[in-house]
This record gives structure tokens, C-alpha cells and sequence, in this order.
């Protein structure tokens, strides 16, 4: 575990499980309000990606006609394990990459 504080005043790693523990809308609120710890930018800009664009493709799916319904259910059981996979991580203070969301997350955290 992290001894370190990010700028909310939380250990880095709670911070960190809490942009995944409220998928999109915790992404956006670390990223506007942390200001020094690069791991909880990390995850708030992971969070923000993969389960904002979870959220578009699982809107998408209802288009599909005939497998909409399933194509929705598998997205809906992938992003659960997704977010139970990035809670565990972020919790234990690891810097987990998903493997385009990671490295998306990565190079937009080198620009700021």
C-alpha cells in the first residue's frame, strides 16, 4: 500500500479505487480535483476511457438489430469484470494498464 496522500487528502490508492468504484463519473471527479499524484491521474484517466467508451458501445449495441440484446449483455458482464479487475488493482496500489485505455491514459498523463 501507498503511504502517500493525494491532493484530497486520501491515500493514493483508496483514491485511486474510487475514479473505478463510480465508473466515468469518478474519473472525471479525480481529474478535476487532483493535483500532484500522477498514480490517481493515472487511473482517473483509465476510468474516464475505458468505461466512457464501454458506455458508447454499449449504447451502440442497441442498434444492432436481432443481436442488440446480446451483444448489450456481453458489454454489460465485460464491463463488470473490468471494473472489479480495476478496483482490485487500484487498491493495491498497482499502475494495471488496460491494454488500449492504459496506454491512451499513459501518453495523456507524459502532456500534463
Amino acid at each position: 500500500m501507498s503511504p502517500f496522500r493525494s491532493s484530497t487528502g486520501l491515500p493514493d490508492h483508496i483514491a485511486a479505487a474510487l475514479c473505478y468504484f463510480f465508473p466515468f463519473i469518478g474519473g472525471i471527479v479525480f481529474l478535476a480535483l487532483e493535483k500532484r499524484s500522477r498514480f490517481v491521474l493515472f487511473h482517473a484517466l483509465q476510468s474516464l476511457i475505458a468505461f466512457g467508451t464501454l458506455m458508447i458501445v454499449h449504447v451502440l449495441s442497441g442498434f444492432i438489430p436481432l443481436l442488440g440484446a446480446l451483444v448489450a449483455a456481453l458489454i454489460s458482464l465485460c464491463s463488470f469484470a473490468v471494473w472489479l479487475l480495476m478496483i482490485y488493482h487500484a487498491l493495491g496500489g498497482r499502475w494495471y494498464k488496460l491494454p488500449w485505455a492504459g496506454e491512451i491514459a499513459e501518453s495523456q498523463l507524459r502532456q500534463l
